[in-house]
């Protein structure tokens, strides 16, 4: 009797775990019955029938998958690999689980196919250089066809485009002689900057000589025009001399007469 009430309750505990379904706050689910659908999954404890109903629970966070590497043809026929990463999330529980058997592998396979699609209707400089029209041509197809899934792609990320060898290594020769160039003009814009420089510097030394030797030139002239203004004063008073002492035959003016009168003449200035 014993064994038979601790089967029983037992097989009772069995049937009270599998009635209670624990959904965590970042999940959503329904309920089958018979394969039915009866009812959703709340967060927190739901009691469902154990044996006849069946909960199927799925995480509505933001997941992120990988889109595995794949060898694309270009426009111009250029072979590359490509692969990306989708970040989505679930918003309706409903359609995730009935409009698609494995939405995550649907996913990837859209994804793979519309990536090959637009690769190929690109060249491969294109490809090389338009990576962020790439993720936004491929979010805005994958958010488009996956919204009948009840998911949202919040965003796409090509991560790497690797292009075949030879054109790797003529890319790098590119890059080397457009360094080159580069150096070129820099030493040539150097040279060039030099030379302006040196010859402002000779304009500006130039402009200074010719600055002083017009202020020489001044100076003289200053100095002239001062001597010939004494002489002219001095012509002025033996003229006035001349004519007071013409008719005077006792007085002789001395040969020195000039002398002694441009010293008078210095004095009363310094004076």
């Amino acid at each position: 009797m014993f064994w038979f009430w601790l089967i029983l309750g037992v097989i009772a505990l069995f049937i009270m775990v599998k009635a209670i379904v624990i959904v965590n706050q970042y999940e959503g689910g329904l309920v089958f019955r018979l394969g039915r659908v009866i009812g959703k999954l709340k967060p927190g404890i739901n009691i469902i029938i154990p044996f006849l109903d069946v909960p199927v629970k799925v995480d509505m966070r933001t997941r992120v998958t990988d889109i595995p590497p794949q060898e694309m043809i270009t426009k111009d026929n250029a072979v590359v690999k490509v692969d990306a990463v989708v970040y989505y999330r679930v918003i309706d529980v409903e359609k995730a689980i009935l409009e698609v058997e494995d939405y995550e592998y649907a996913i990837i396979n859209l994804a793979q196919t519309t990536l090959r699609a637009i690769i190929g209707s690109m060249e491969l400089d294109e490809v090389l250089n338009k990576r962020e029209y790439i993720n936004s041509k491929l979010l805005e197809i994958l958010d488009r066809e996956t919204d009948a899934w009840g998911v949202r792609i919040e965003k796409v990320e090509v991560k790497e485009i690797d292009p075949p060898e030879d054109i790797k290594n003529a890319m790098a020769q590119q890059m080397k002689a457009e360094r080159l160039k580069r150096a070129a003009i820099l030493e040539a814009e150097g040279e060039k900057q030099s030379r302006i420089l040196r010859a402002q510097g000779i304009a500006e030394s130039l402009r200074i000589e010719a600055e002083g030797q017009a202020k020489a030139i001044q100076i003289v002239a200053e100095a002239a025009r001062q001597y010939f203004k004494d002489e002219a004063q001095l012509y002025k008073a033996l003229e006035v001399a001349n004519n007071i002492l013409k008719d005077n035959t006792k007085y002789v003016i001395s040969e020195n007469i000039l002398e002694v009168v441009k010293n008078f003449i210095k004095k009363d200035r310094e004076s």
